[in-house]
């Protein structure tokens, strides 16, 4: 085949237009299927046109989950974590019209750990001299703003991590400011509470747990419909989905 023949979307058959193609393992992808996937998947080109067909009908699924998606807690600025502590869940976004936008609804129980950093961003301040030369201050002068890093290390068959700057767009210029304390606090809540969770057992901690159902006491469904268990992390479930990593029924 030539460089220019017609190329089409394995996934929608629509045509694909000049520069729109996104090459898959085995297949062609459309931008405009392209832009249904998770914002944190990364590995398209090494996945095969089935495996794009599961993830986009769960993403699917994920946009009707969010429905019932109350959240009542917000970390971090320009991205930000939403987290419904009731249903032990919680997103990661940058829109401000988030249902809108489709993030991936993850369960606490899916937090397989948290990494935290706060990042110094140092820059030496100069002056002129006579002459018109830049010289460094005795003792030297810095510029500096500090950066709150979160990575939140998750169990999906999409993607492994989640990376944000709770302080991107208002990082503090000194440990000794409010701003400072204030994102250092929400750093250190936000990874308690998904550790938290994670280490109970996906329960959450003290008021933040969610309570157990009788269908999840007992192990089973009384929806009518057949359960199965999850290959990916084991946990029951009676829909076309895992509720707890969201991977297809086999």
């Amino acid at each position: 085949m030539g460089l220019f023949d017609k190329k089409y979307c394995d996934i929608c058959g629509e045509k694909i237009g000049l520069l729109g193609n996104r090459k898959l393992e085995d297949g062609n992808l459309c931008k405009d299927c392209a832009r249904k996937l998770s914002p944190f998947f990364s590995d398209r080109r090494n996945s095969t046109v089935e495996e794009i067909k599961q993830q986009l009908a769960y993403r699917e699924e994920n946009e009707r989950r969010l429905a019932d998606f109350r959240p009542d807690s917000i970390f971090g600025e320009s991205e930000k974590v939403y987290v419904d502590s009731a249903a032990a869940k919680f997103i990661v976004t940058s829109a401000s019209n988030w249902r809108n936008a489709n993030p991936d609804l993850i369960s606490f129980s899916q937090v397989t750990g948290v990494n935290t950093d706060i990042h110094e961003n140092k820059t030496e301040i100069y002056y002129e001299d006579e002459e018109g030369n830049s010289k460094s201050y005795n003792p030297r002068r810095y510029e500096c703003d500090y950066e709150f890093n979160v990575t939140i290390l998750v169990d999906s068959p999409w993607f492994d991590k989640i990376e944000l700057e709770l302080s991107d767009g208002n990082r503090p210029d000194s440990p000794y400011t409010d701003l400072y304390r204030h994102y250092e606090e929400q750093m250190h809540t936000l990874s308690d509470l998904l550790r938290g969770a994670h280490n109970s057992g996906g329960q959450g901690t003290g008021s933040l747990a969610a309570p157990r159902t009788r269908e999840e006491e007992i192990g089973a469904d009384f929806t009518g419909n057949s359960t199965w268990i999850c290959p990916s992390c084991g946990s029951r479930n009676s829909g076309k989905f895992c509720e707890n990593c969201g991977a297809p029924r086999a």
